[in-house]
């Protein structure tokens, strides 16, 4: 029996429990993506300072050693999404959790680390070792947590829902955003009450020990090499006029070729990308717009509430019409939120970036999640999903350093927004054609 399949039934039989198994998937799989928060741009944020500090490298030096090291973690992703459909959910998930608690854990020494070899943080080759660490250090942690812990949580419960995936994927989501919310606070929280050090330990302890446990114990791949089918029964090709269940299953070279495939994949790897560079230069961003931290902080509640509720609505509405009508709102929302934030001020333009934001944030893990699975089948899953991965971790490693170029060699952030504001326009124009590539198909050329 392949590895992928062995043990499925230990240390219980999942189809032997009195409801449908996929919904403890769906309490498993929010918690892989809640495991990796250390691992995400806001869980580093939380310990910038104390690196800063310990390492005596400048906040440029940080941030140049985190693009390089999340640029490097971008090109193995679809590597570990052909691991993934090779040796399931659970076994890859246990490798990438014991990965972060180890990484994790040498994250709390850094600086022992670099002095272990170069003591004399004077001598000129110093500064050139604690970078070549610090990047090899954030290559395991954006590999390990933000993208394959991530992809392969995600990838685990879409396997389980046909006709409910836009629906289950809601509810995850709602769970995933507020989880996020709170967890710089709770980083924070641990920090100050033990140290920075004994936080990340704290943290490598809890993912390496408690989640693994948790992902050996819960997390399955196929319902159908249990016995099972998806959503606990048979489901059609078609539900409402929707294709929901593929005809064919493309392998990643089939799928590349589709326009489809474009036009979602990028429209998402755009949004990290412009994330990523508001967040690092929130505080700078408001600044240049005469407005103060507090303001500039107090926009992620609003935009929170929004986020939610798009989520979850958008999620339970994505398995009722075609995809594309999301794209639409999620890239007009993108537009909304960029050309906003170039003309940022106290009145329309801030209140604009909060609704661009929240249409384009509550709908980005919806067609992250749904689309592949629903375009492309589930065969080929992590293959697909972790090149699409691969090209968001890629764009956001790019973001705050085109955000701060904007500022520094131009003088104005609002460069940087018109510039991506004009692709995502493009892309809103091309986006008509973004329909599901199964809707040609008349008959199951391969079942699912």
């Amino acid at each position: 029996m392949e590895l992928k399949k062995r043990w499925n039934n230990f240390p219980f039989k999942p189809e032997k429990i009195p409801f449908f198994y996929g919904w403890v998937i769906l309490i498993a799989s929010t918690i892989g993506v809640l495991a990796s928060a250390p691992g995400q741009t806001m869980g580093v944020s939380t310990f910038t300072d104390y690196l800063i500090e310990h390492i005596h490298l400048n906040r440029n030096q940080i941030s140049s050693a985190y693009m390089i090291g999340t640029i490097g973690s971008s090109f193995l992703l679809t590597w570990a999404g052909k691991q993934y459909d090779k040796f399931g959910a659970r076994w890859t998930t246990i490798a990438a959790s014991l990965l972060l608690a180890f990484v994790l854990l040498l994250l709390s020494q850094a600086d022992h680390v670099v002095h272990l070899f170069v003591k004399d943080r004077e001598l000129v080759v110093y500064n050139g070792f604690a970078i070549a660490v610090m990047v090899f250090l954030f290559f395991l942690l954006r590999f390990s947590g933000q993208g394959v812990l991530t992809m392969v949580s995600r990838n685990m419960l879409m396997k389980w829902f046909i006709a409910r995936r836009g629906f289950v994927n809601g509810i995850a989501s709602v769970l995933i955003t507020l989880g996020f919310s709170i967890a710089p606070l709770t980083f924070d929280w641990l920090i100050q009450g033990t140290s920075w050090r004994y936080a990340w330990i704290i943290m490598a302890l809890g993912i390496g020990i408690v989640f693994m446990l948790i992902a050996f114990l819960f997390f399955r791949d196929n319902p159908e090499d249990l016995g099972m089918l998806p959503d606990g029964e048979k489901h059609g090709y078609r539900e409402r006029n929707v294709t929901i269940r593929p005809f064919k299953q493309f392998t990643l070279s089939a799928a590349r070729k589709t326009l489809p495939f474009w036009l979602y994949s990028l429209p998402l790897a755009f949004y990290a990308l412009y994330i990523t560079g508001f967040s690092f230069n929130l505080i700078s961003i408001f600044d240049q717009a005469g407005l103060d931290r507090e303001k500039a902080l107090a926009i992620f509640i609003p935009i929170s509430f929004a986020s939610v509720g798009i989520s979850f609505f958008g999620g339970w509405i994505s398995d009722r019409i075609k995809l594309k009508y999301l794209l639409y709102v999620f890239l007009a929302g993108e537009f909304i939120a960029l050309y906003s934030l170039a003309k940022m001020n106290d009145g329309i333009y801030y209140y604009g970036f909060i609704i661009g934001h929240g249409m384009a944030n509550g709908l980005y893990n919806v067609l992250m999640t749904v689309t592949w699975p629903r375009f492309y089948g589930r065969k080929n899953l992590g293959r697909i999903s972790g090149f699409v991965m691969s090209l968001i971790v890629f764009f956001s490693a790019i973001g705050p350093v085109l955000f701060s170029f904007s500022l520094t060699r131009l003088g104005s952030y609002s460069f940087a927004s018109y510039f991506l504001a004009f692709f995502i326009f493009l892309l809103l124009i091309l986006s008509y054609k973004g329909n599901n590539p199964q809707d040609k198909f008349d008959f199951a050329e391969h079942d699912e």
